[in-house]
């Protein structure tokens, strides 16, 4: 009997002590628990070599015109004033060709050499007219004293002076007439062919060896000088759009830059069939890259208001709410001895905070923002590659330490 109770009391005795060992340590949950809280409060970290593969782009908090804006798509446009055919004022074969397109070009500068044989006879009747008109005059003169001298009739005299006025006539349209061809008057079969206007060459339609006439441009010049927006702006809208404001657009293909217009002149008819005014805006401040016919998509401010703003891809929404990541000035420690060495080894790291923001006006790319969370200020903000944080904090929060 005795020895019975002896082997039940070491089998309770093992059976507490698995049991003992087998139950999960509180401490170790709380403690993965409490990391992701406080990685959650960190944000997150990356190298030089991260912010480069994700092309992770950092700006300040800019103050930025943001305002009620009326919406309107439309295209840039050059006026027919800026705008010309290059076309030779006679036909010909091209000979040089001294443009391509892209160039800028000076109004009267020689684009191309064409060769026309027909310039050689009237150079020819020229020069023969020239000769009689010489000895045309050399008759009235003779006539006028013969007729003073009584030695012969008035008659003589007027038909030699109208003959003179005749040859003179003939000469004086032969020159207007290779004057616009811009041919010179002594022999030469060959005509320049000049820019009307000053601008950038968009088109060259001829080549060397091509046969050309007045009806066939050998290229097309635009100045972008004068080039401003046409916009469609529908009937609800127009009773808001006046002269004088001011158009934030982008163009359709491109809308990372933001340019500017104001509003010189509004439609007074429908466009075709629809319900929308042409609107027209001069381009104002930097005109690179803009052509004509570029689409763009603008907006026309109504009300405006400086604000801190940030470009859109600045925010990220994690668990319903707005946050926009920026540039820790100091890495917050873990405060654990056991991440000593941890922390060491990303001494080079950049380290994000996570902020969290209130959304305002949202205009042509940038979105006000009220902070939530004291900022420091000119702190730099992730304008691109925000999203890309956003993931790595997350999926960092689902691992443990």
């Amino acid at each position: 009997m005795l020895k019975q109770i002896h082997i039940l009391s070491i089998v309770f005795t093992v059976s507490l002590l698995f049991a003992c060992n087998s139950k999960p340590e509180p401490a170790a949950e709380e403690k993965e628990a409490a990391e992701t809280e406080t990685h959650a409060e960190d944000g997150v970290s990356m190298t030089a070599d991260q912010i480069k593969s994700i092309g992770l782009q950092l700006g300040p908090i800019e103050n930025k015109e943001l305002s009620n804006t009326v919406k309107a798509m439309g295209m840039l446009t050059v006026p027919n004033e800026n705008k010309a055919f290059v076309t030779p004022l006679s036909g010909g074969v091209v000979r040089t060709l001294n443009v391509r397109p892209g160039a800028f070009v000076n109004k009267g500068q020689v684009l191309a050499i064409i060769v026309n044989p027909d310039l050689i006879p009237l150079q020819q009747q020229l020069q023969q007219l020239n000769a009689q008109i010489q000895l045309a005059e050399l008759e009235v003169t003779r006539q006028q004293d013969l007729y003073k001298g009584n030695a012969a009739p008035l008659k003589n005299y007027q038909r030699a002076s109208t003959e003179l006025k005749t040859l003179r006539s003939q000469r004086a349209g032969i020159e207007q007439q290779l004057s616009a061809m811009g041919a010179g008057r002594s022999f030469s079969a060959t005509l320049p062919v000049r820019s009307p206007i000053s601008g950038t060459v968009s088109k060259v339609m001829a080549q060397i060896g091509s046969n050309v006439t007045v009806s066939a441009p050998i290229a097309e010049i635009v100045n972008n000088s004068q080039i401003h927006l046409d916009l469609n702006v529908y009937e609800k809208d127009l009773p808001l759009i006046s002269v004088g404001q001011v158009i934030h657009f982008t163009l359709t293909n491109n809308p990372g830059k933001e340019y500017d217009a104001k509003v010189f002149s509004i439609g007074t008819a429908f466009e075709g069939d629809t319900k929308s005014v042409p609107v027209h805006a001069s381009v104002t401040g930097e005109k690179t890259g803009l052509i004509d016919g570029m689409g763009v998509t603008a907006n026309i401010s109504l009300n405006t208001q400086t604000a801190p703003a940030v470009p859109d891809a600045s925010l990220v929404n994690f668990q319903g709410k707005d946050y926009i990541f920026i540039v820790a000035t100091d890495k917050p420690a873990h405060g654990a001895d056991e991440h000593a060495q941890h922390e060491k080894g990303h001494a080079e790291e950049t380290h994000f905070m996570m902020v969290p923001v209130a959304r305002g006006v949202s205009d042509v790319g940038y979105t006000q923002i009220t902070p939530l969370a004291s900022i420091p200020p000119g702190a730099m903000v992730a304008v691109k590659g925000a999203f890309f944080l956003l993931a790595k904090m997350t999926n960092t929060e689902g691992h443990a330490h």
